[in-house]
């Protein structure tokens, strides 16, 4: 077969950001039968626990969900995010699986089936791969005029709670050159009050976890003022410290210390590695240096909206190349199962090591399979957060 003719991506990028919200698939479609003479192509995209890659079909969404973690091909190249290359019933033809994302962000998996030599040499995957990620990005624009894919996610319907926290996230992963992060939330589809937020500028990577009190509507309320709060006194380019002595003082002037949203702050130098922090609350921090999982103790200050015009002070601590930061709210370090002791550090040390080898998402989707686990058959007794940083050191060391 004759390979595609150089500067088909570009013209192919072109069309996706010209297509309709709701015809992006159709559109990869006719251009990958066009380009790489394609037989069939299926976007699947990861559900909101991250257990199904379900398939983008019209209203109402219909077909068979894969399972991330049954080994499957699909599955395969979701957790581990590269390409997986899979033999095809038609003899000589191959079914391409492709990892969409959007910066880190794992969005879902993009399959292609197409002769086999379209994919012959590193060039062919490596092009199918850009198409996929050009893709990702345009399913994230595509979602602010349509639910079509919002709707693929759902293996059933969202607390009107977990609606409000999803829809304040920033995603569930960010990677660049310094760092990757990976987040998770559980039970993904009944969350109130936990929530994780980050935000990046040219030297600082802010980043924080909130552990809204209460449960359902509520608490959502509550988390959704404080996150709020929080970006709101960040974009005024306040310190760290001040950003939660505004969103404490927004939180009281609401609620007047009959609930709290406990918070951790953090602010990363992207050129040293220096973190501030910031604990006003319950969330907790450990870090995994050289395979050794250590709790950053930190000074545990008072809850934002306890008091009056609190005032909170940062404190400093450094990252190493090869750290790994995970920071989980209560309803992880305090759970507790019926009949059962908290969670706790000791199980959490040992679970965080026992994922050592684990990419960065995987290994924030480890703590929460760990705590499930612990839980059994019953429901999470509160919500729970985790959001894992692997650090790999500033920029000028890898060049």
């Amino acid at each position: 077969m004759e390979r595609p003719s150089t500067g088909w991506l570009g013209i192919a990028e072109g069309a996706l950001r010209q297509a309709a919200p709701t015809a992006l698939l159709s559109t990869a479609r006719s251009l990958l039968a066009d380009y790489v003479q394609a037989r069939d192509v299926t976007l699947l995209l990861a559900d909101y626990g991250l257990t199904v890659l379900q398939p983008v079909t019209n209203l109402p969404h219909t077909g068979e969900a894969t399972a991330v973690r049954d080994g499957s091909a699909a599955g395969r190249a979701f957790t581990a995010e590269a390409p997986v290359i899979e033999a095809a019933d038609e003899p000589g033809t191959v079914r391409v699986h492709l990892p969409v994302t959007v910066r880190g962000d794992r969005k879902g998996i993009l399959s292609v089936h197409l002769p086999e030599p379209a994919v012959q040499g590193a060039s062919g995957v490596l092009e199918l791969a850009a198409f996929a990620t050009a893709l990702g990005h345009e399913l994230l624009v595509a979602e602010r005029d349509t639910d079509l894919y919002l709707q693929a996610r759902r293996r059933r319907r969202l607390t009107l709670a977990a609606e409000m926290q999803w829809q304040l996230l920033p995603g569930r992963g960010f990677a660049r050159d310094e760092f990757t992060l990976g987040a998770h939330l559980e039970p993904a589809y009944a969350v109130g009050g936990d929530n994780f937020d980050w935000s990046l500028d040219d030297d600082a990577l802010t980043l924080t976890v909130t552990d809204g009190q209460g449960h359902g509507i509520q608490a959502a309320l509550l988390t959704s003022l404080t996150v709020n709060a929080l970006r709101n006194a960040r974009r005024a380019g306040t310190s760290l410290a001040d950003q939660a002595c505004l969103a404490d003082q927004a939180v009281y002037g609401e609620y007047t210390g009959q609930v709290s949203a406990p918070t951790l702050l953090l602010r990363i130098d992207l050129a040293t590695g220096r973190t501030e922090a910031v604990d006003a609350g319950s969330p907790q921090l450990f870090r995994m240096r050289h395979g050794t999982v250590e709790q950053i103790q930190l000074d545990a200050q008072l809850p934002l909206g306890m008091f009056e015009e609190t005032e909170y002070r940062a404190e400093q601590f450094a990252l190493a190349p090869g750290d790994r930061l995970i920071i989980v709210s209560s309803g992880v370090h305090a759970a507790k199962a019926p009949g059962a002791n908290a969670f706790g550090v000791q199980a959490l040390r040992e679970t965080i090591a026992a994922a050592r080898s684990a990419s960065t998402h995987e290994t924030a989707r480890a703590v929460v399979d760990g705590l499930l686990q612990y839980h059994g058959e019953g429901a999470l007794s509160a919500d729970a957060a985790v959001v894992c940083l692997d650090w790999r050191g500033p920029r000028a060391r890898q060049e």
